[in-house]
């Protein structure tokens, strides 16, 4: 499991992380996707923006996804559902503080919809096995939406009925609750994939997740919106 495995390299990569620079450098790096910085939502922006709160197994894949669809402006990684305040990583990762590992997404629905972001949800994690993605395994990992209002809680159920009904999947255990406290991680879980692609997890666990989203949602890749770009701007 990735708590019990990865804790002493996650506490080395901390430390590494805050000798290199401030804290305002390190959460500076939480606005960065597909390898690009991108700028600060400012409060005109924010007012467009709506909230999805995922859980999809380790916080750190769902991030990357997250971090490369177009029309999300920033993905934090943190600790929902539980009944501590203010939880650390190392009392989540006991699996009895009841929170799950998930990320906050802050999207334009005029470019990406909730049910755009549901879908790849539910297309690049396993919603079918319980409080386990892979070899992570507690209720930390469990896959879960918190939604925001009955709209999001109503797209959800829709999402789960149809999938079952076209049998991609033959049962789905994703957990569908009201979105409670919402505690950011630490900052060395940030942008983690971002700032440790060579690390073992990351090769092993994300590499295969962030692939699978580009193959299937081409449509919402940032990514492939560069390459589009590039190929149009080739042509003039």
């Amino acid at each position: 499991m990735k708590c019990v495995s990865l804790n002493p390299v996650v506490l080395l990569l901390a430390t590494l992380a805050f000798s290199i620079g401030s804290l305002t450098e390190l959460f500076a790096q939480l606005e960065t996707t597909s390898g690009k910085s991108t700028k600060s939502i400012t409060p005109t922006e924010e007012k467009k923006l709506e909230t999805a709160t995922f859980g999809g197994g380790c916080f750190w894949c769902v991030e990357a996804v997250y971090q490369r669809v177009d029309g999300v402006k920033s993905v934090v990684s943190g600790y929902a559902g539980g009944r501590v305040t203010n939880p650390t990583y190392e009392a989540v990762c006991t699996g009895r503080t009841g929170h799950a590992e998930v990320c906050q997404i802050k999207f334009d629905p005029s470019v990406v919809t909730f049910d755009e972001l549901l879908l790849i949800f539910f297309k690049t994690h396993d919603p079918t096995t319980l409080n386990k993605q892979g070899n992570d395994v507690g209720t930390q990992y469990r896959s879960v939406v918190f939604y925001e209002d009955d709209s999001q809680r109503e797209a959800t159920e829709k999402m789960i009925y149809k999938l079952l009904e076209d049998k991609v999947y033959r049962k789905i255990v994703t957990e569908i609750s009201p979105i409670p406290d919402f505690y950011a991680a630490e900052a060395y879980h940030q942008n983690y994939f971002k700032l440790h692609p060579e690390a073992p997890y990351c090769k092993s666990m994300i590499d295969p997740k962030v692939a699978k989203f580009e193959k299937l949602f081409k449509e919402n890749s940032k990514l492939q919106k560069e390459r589009d770009e590039k190929k149009k701007n080739a042509k003039k």
